[in-house]
């Protein structure tokens, strides 16, 4: 399985680096060998995550809800209904994040994502949030 240049940049790509320090080397020879038959990529292709959301993490989100009863073709509706709405949480947070030129997600990404959407949630504002806080110490009876 020949590997791959990344394309993300970070300290990742030193390994990635020839002889020399440039790279060329190594660049070369996985351009050399992308056409070859016997190159193949072993990489998992993620097909129908949503399906780990299970049955009972539905079922508990049911019951927190104040449902009893729960009907066999339920399940799909509400993966169906998760993956639209994290689609379009999803989706505006990619763009405060492209908008900061950054590569990872934060809790303010999705934060204002979700106040955008008008759902906020509380508790995250710089008035009553202080991340560097310590949690008070548990009593131990």
């Amino acid at each position: 399985m020949p590997t791959t240049i990344p394309k993300t940049g970070g300290p990742v790509e030193r390994q990635f680096l020839g002889a020399d320090g440039t790279g060329e080397l190594r660049r070369e020879t996985l351009r050399a060998s992308k056409g070859n038959a016997d190159s193949f990529d072993n990489s998992k292709i993620l097909t129908d995550t949503i399906h780990g959301i299970t049955k009972p993490a539905i079922r508990r989100l049911a019951r927190r809800g104040g449902v009893k009863r729960i009907s066999a073709n339920i399940y799909d509706e509400a993966r169906k209904a998760l993956k639209a709405y994290l689609e379009q949480v999803i989706k505006k947070c990619v763009i405060y994040v492209e908008h900061r030129n950054a590569k990872t997600v934060t809790i303010y990404d999705v934060i204002h994502s979700l106040r955008q959407s008008g759902r906020p949630i509380y508790g995250f504002d710089p008035d009553s949030f202080n991340p560097k806080k310590p949690s008070p110490p548990l009593r131990i009876r």
